[in-house]
């Protein structure tokens, strides 16, 4: 018997608490249906197996996307302009473009007024020098208190400081360098404007104010001298400046010590001592800062014991203990040719090392 209130066959399909009772939870309000859109068929849609069930409209999403990728390419468009203004109009790009002066260098040899003293004793020559006090090696190279300039921040005039020490250190310090085996780290720290000069010094060497590879570095001609002791006394001073408003300047005034003996002559020979007098200016842009090199404005080079009559462009040809400097002197200077310099030569004070 059915339930009071039911029909007799129950309660009909469809209707309330009939076979849709799992839909009373769905809730269909006014703002869904106001929301909903509704798609009649065509007739060809309605007999068409593979007609899709909803047709796709043009609607103002497809219009707002195309919106979007026009702005984006016109973003994109307009970084990439200000990008190659920037790579035309920035300072550090046009400061790089700039040519630079040739390097201006002087080499005066300084011979001996007699024979050159020497000692097996290697301390007992240092000891009895004026370079007993000088520091080791790269300790010799000091720098001063770094302040900034008008144009220059205290990093970028310490980082022109620092540059310029690895300079010295590798052009008059470096073993292989002094040996005339490698040029290829004081080459890394110079400006890419100057390689061509540098590459033609080295390759044609000349005492004519411009081609002298012994105003860019110190080296021995290695058939003659080699190093009788690595710890190469030095004493000077470094100090920076800005010229103008785009370049600082860095001065360095040292006084190299070497200790030599004849090449292949073994620790028990004679040494004797040779001294060179540096004074470098370096020139540095913004450019040549970041990229940790330098621009090499003047080279001022003093050396000695030597011979003023032999040719010291290419390497420097010390004359070692025992040896005195060979009659003659430097090379005559013809005073009506243009584009030469004039031939050099002093003589070594007795009061210096030897």
């Amino acid at each position: 018997m059915g339930v009071p209130g039911e029909p007799p066959e129950g309660t009909p399909e469809g209707a309330p608490g009939g076979g849709e009772d799992e839909y009373r939870s769905v809730v269909f309000d006014e703002s869904f249906v106001r929301a909903a859109r509704l798609q009649e068929f065509s007739a060809r849609e309605r007999i068409s197996d593979h007609a899709p069930a909803v047709r796709r409209r043009p609607a103002a999403l497809r219009r707002g996307l195309s919106r979007q990728v026009l702005f984006l390419a016109l973003l994109i468009a307009f970084a990439f302009s200000t990008a190659i203004y920037m790579g035309f109009r920035h300072p550090y790009q046009k400061s790089a473009a700039r040519p630079v002066q040739p390097l201006r260098t002087t080499v005066v040899p300084l011979a001996p007024r007699a024979a050159v003293p020497g000692s097996a004793d290697i301390e007992a020559l240092w000891a009895h020098s004026p370079a007993a006090g000088f520091r080791h090696g790269a300790e010799g190279f000091t720098l001063p208190a770094v302040r900034r300039t008008a144009h220059f921040a205290e990093g970028q005039v310490l980082t022109a400081l620092t540059t310029a020490k690895d300079y010295l250190v590798d052009s008059a310090l470096d073993p292989e360098v002094l040996s005339g085996a490698t040029v290829r780290p004081v080459r890394l720290l110079l400006d890419p404007r100057q390689l061509t000069q540098f590459d033609r010094g080295l390759a044609h060497p000349a005492a004519d104010g411009r081609h002298a590879v012994t105003g860019w570095l110190v080296r021995f001609d290695p058939s003659r001298a080699e190093l009788a002791d690595r710890g190469v006394r030095v004493r000077g001073t470094l100090r920076a400046g800005e010229t103008t408003s785009d370049t600082l300047e860095v001065v360095a005034e040292h006084t190299l010590v070497y200790a030599l003996r004849p090449s292949g002559a073994g620790a028990g020979a004679k040494a004797s001592l040779f001294t060179v007098r540096r004074e470098l200016t370096f020139h540095f842009d913004r450019g040549d800062l970041r990229a940790h090199r330098t621009v090499l404005a003047l080279a001022t080079v003093q050396a000695g014991p030597l011979s003023c009559a032999e040719d010291q462009a290419g390497h420097l040809l010390p004359l070692l203990a025992g040896e005195s400097p060979k009659p003659g002197g430097p090379a005559g200077t013809n005073p009506y040719a243009t584009g030469a310099a004039t031939a050099l030569c002093g003589t070594l004070a007795t009061a210096a090392p030897r």
